[in-house]
């Protein structure tokens, strides 16, 4: 089960106007499961999007990558689970258009307005007649419809609604559905992720936008330090509330919407780590004083990914040798004579040891929670960042050696 997360009930997702949803089973792993999602977007609707870093990237992949700035703009996502078609070479490229083109034909619009997502097992064929069969019989769906179709070994669907002022006069609204509890690594951690707003947007911008918000959220979560072949984020505008355009990043509603949408961004990234695979317990860890806020990164992820803090985590067990390796070796030049560290507020570390007043009872207690955060104070200037990581468990290890079974 998830950390201290649940469901969010359908009832409190708030439908976004210019956004139809569908889904429906097209057999790819499981019987009598929803495998199949069908956004259309509304005329007018722009989309930003980023991607996997991995260079073993998906054919949908290479695909959304090109049809993603299509002069006629963006009109369906189709999405399926159970086969990530990577590893699929030229065959993969082919059967991953001739999805698309049926998307295209089922949306009315162009083969290049259509783009397409996988996830699931590498290295096996898309089985695109199953998927090109299913998409007429799709059902109309809401978006908690749409949360639970696109998720693969997650044990929970994790979706979000948020909504605020943007401007004097306009209330935004955004809905987000997300899927990963395992392969999660930036760049960009390994996930699909949707968010709909109904803002209005110019694509250069809302691009922009999309990229700032997925270094902030979706780049700072680690499960196991594994970066997939097939990690999207995307964000769509469909300019339903009749506001008008954004088009620059000086328009004081480019940071209120922005803000807006990271927020449930982040939400969305968090209930990802607290879904982890076999994940018992969710941990922040913040770094600050640092020289940038890439130093901060670099000190965070180091603690974050480390297996033997994570197990040391799963144990409870207040091992704070592995911690201070951990930074200590993350290959930020500190000094480690003025370096601090808290767990959940308790002073644990300073003057490059135990601190004075610490004791393992404190240590102990903490550790015993199913939250922590680690907070390391570097002392070298005045950057921060935080990262979002989990426990390791036998689960783990059981969920990924059963996967392809």
């Amino acid at each position: 089960m998830a950390v201290n997360y649940r469901e969010t009930p359908a009832g409190q997702l708030q439908a976004i106007d210019g956004i139809r949803l569908f889904v429906g089973q097209a057999g790819i792993k499981k019987p009598q499961h929803d495998d199949l999602t069908l956004m259309l977007l509304s005329d007018g609707s722009t989309v930003g999007a980023v991607f996997t870093q991995n260079r073993f990237c998906a054919a949908p992949v290479r695909i959304c990558k090109q049809h993603l700035f299509d002069a006629d703009g963006v009109r369906a996502l189709v999405i399926n689970t159970g086969n990530a078609n990577a590893g699929t070479g030229e065959e993969g490229h082919d059967r991953a258009m001739a999805v698309c083109e049926a998307a295209a034909e089922q949306a009315g619009c162009a083969l290049t307005q259509v783009l397409p997502f996988s996830t699931g097992v590498i290295l096996e064929p898309l089985p695109a007649d199953k998927i090109i069969a299913a998409l007429p019989k799709l059902r109309p769906a809401g978006w908690a419809d749409a949360a639970r179709a696109i998720m693969t070994t997650d044990t929970v669907p994790k979706s979000a609604s948020r909504e605020g002022k943007v401007g004097e006069k306009h209330t935004v609204r955004a809905t987000g559905i997300a899927k990963g509890s395992g392969m999660i690594h930036p760049n960009m951690a390994t996930m699909l992720g949707f968010i709909a707003t109904d803002a209005k947007v110019s694509q250069p911008v809302l691009q922009l936008m999309t990229q700032e918000i997925a270094d902030d959220t979706f780049n700072s979560i680690t499960v196991d330090g594994d970066t997939s072949t097939n990690d999207s984020f995307v964000i769509i505008a469909t300019g339903k509330n009749g506001q008008s355009e954004i088009d620059n990043i000086a328009d004081p509603r480019y940071k209120q919407l922005k803000e807006l949408l990271c927020g449930l961004a982040l939400e969305l990234a968090q209930a990802i780590v607290r879904d982890g695979e076999g994940a018992t317990k969710f941990i922040t860890i913040e770094v600050c004083n640092a020289e940038s806020r890439d130093e901060a990164r670099q000190a965070a992820y180091a603690v974050a990914r480390s297996p033997l803090v994570k197990t040391a985590f799963f144990a409870s067990d207040p091992n704070l040798g592995r911690l201070l390796a951990a930074v200590g070796c993350s290959g930020v030049d500190l000094d480690c004579n003025t370096l601090k560290m808290w767990l959940n507020g308790v002073l644990v570390a300073e003057k490059g040891g135990r601190a004075a007043g610490y004791t393992e009872e404190q240590g102990q207690a903490v550790m015993n929670e199913s939250e922590i955060t680690v907070r390391i104070d570097l002392q070298r200037g005045r950057e921060q960042a935080a990262v979002y990581t989990c426990d390791l468990s036998h689960d783990y290890v059981s969920i990924n050696a059963d996967y392809r079974s």
